[in-house]
């Protein structure tokens, strides 16, 4: 198993000491370093300002979303930055939810396996540079017909590095997690557990199988962010990340429209997740966290002592699906390469 690293999207302001981790994480042999965006803080930028500091790593989004960028400007981002580091960029891309989607960048939701579909077709063509980009889908048109008329197909001025980036599909749901088997080069999972690793084997199978599949389960990436919070204390351990858990199994999305409860119930937790999202949609986070069991972070996340953590990465989460775990969180510096040990042994 690989070992990433995430700097994750910001809260109010930058994250500290991201330099620090990422130098460390370099110089111990990590393979990749991740950013992410909702809306606020993009994935491109930091990836980019913290990259320019790294040689060796692979630079990942983790995840961009489809609706902020044309698939176009997406893929001109990616061609300038993978230039930029040699071939280390990893594209992973997201349809997020009908909350941000349409809230934030005033996009239509609807139909998001279709469109992702499409925006990956277009990324391609461009980065193949093969003849002048032209696209007739639902979702996306080039040169578009209803403007001024002037439009004509155009192709790169740049020469991409490399005529394939990879790119990983965010998915949460069975039939995008098909999807991604389907037609990307890698998935990133969003509260993966290991107790739902039949399920996910299942929907990427499905993918696999059908006809055309860009990938085999050989050659396809899996790279999951897991949290890893270190206390001797298990229960404080968690309590760090409750909070996290409740914004999304509670209030990340509508009561109608929530694909982390859905995650989260799947897994075994739906009764816990009614309650959580009743009290974080009244306002209540602070009792949706309280309300949040210590296993259930569990199946999510590493927390507890080295000992522990060490053990669980062993028995339950090296023998998954998974092909990289993305650490949310750097490791202490006494235990850092135990655990590092641990996940690449």
């Amino acid at each position: 198993m690989k070992i990433g690293v995430a700097a994750g999207y910001w809260g109010s302001g930058p994250p500290r000491n991201v330099e620090r981790m990422v130098a460390e994480a370099e110089a111990d042999g990590v393979d990749s370093f991740w950013t992410a965006e909702t809306y606020g803080s993009d994935a491109l930028t930091p990836l980019a300002w913290w990259g320019a500091r790294t040689s060796s790593i692979s630079l990942g989004t983790s995840v961009c979303q489809m609706s902020a960028r044309t698939p176009t400007a997406l893929a001109m981002a990616a061609l300038t930055l993978d230039h930029l580091t040699g071939g280390r960029v990893i594209v992973g891309i997201g349809a997020s939810g009908p909350q941000v989607v349409e809230g934030w960048y005033g996009q239509p939701y609807p139909r998001p396996l279709e469109r992702t579909r499409e925006y990956i077709d277009i990324m391609r063509q461009v980065w193949a540079r093969e003849e002048p980009v032209t696209y007739r889908g639902r979702h996306y048109e080039l040169p578009l017909s209803a403007g001024t008329g002037l439009g004509k197909p155009l192709k790169s001025i740049v020469h991409p590095l490399r005529a394939e980036i990879p790119v990983y599909l965010g998915a949460e749901g069975p039939k995008n997690v098909a999807l991604a088997a389907e037609i990307a080069d890698g998935w990133t999972p969003l509260w993966f557990s290991p107790k739902s690793d039949t399920f996910y084997r299942t929907a990427l199978a499905e993918g696999f199988a059908r006809s055309g599949a860009r990938r085999t389960p050989d050659t396809f990436e899996i790279a999951n962010t897991c949290w890893i919070v270190e206390k001797d204390d298990v229960d404080a351990a968690a309590a760090r990340l409750k909070p996290i858990v409740a914004l999304y199994a509670g209030g990340m999305g509508s009561k109608e429209a929530n694909f982390h409860n859905d995650v989260f119930v799947r897994m075994g937790w739906g009764d816990v997740c009614a309650e959580v999202q009743q009290l974080y949609l009244a306002g209540k986070a602070d009792q949706a966290a309280h309300a949040i069991p210590t296993a259930m972070v569990e199946d999510v996340a590493l927390v507890g002592p080295v000992d522990k953590i060490c053990e669980d990465i062993e028995r339950r989460w090296k023998p998954t699906c998974l092909t990289t775990l993305i650490l949310g969180g750097w490791p202490r510096p006494e235990n850092r390469l135990r655990i590092l040990d641990a996940i690449r042994s």
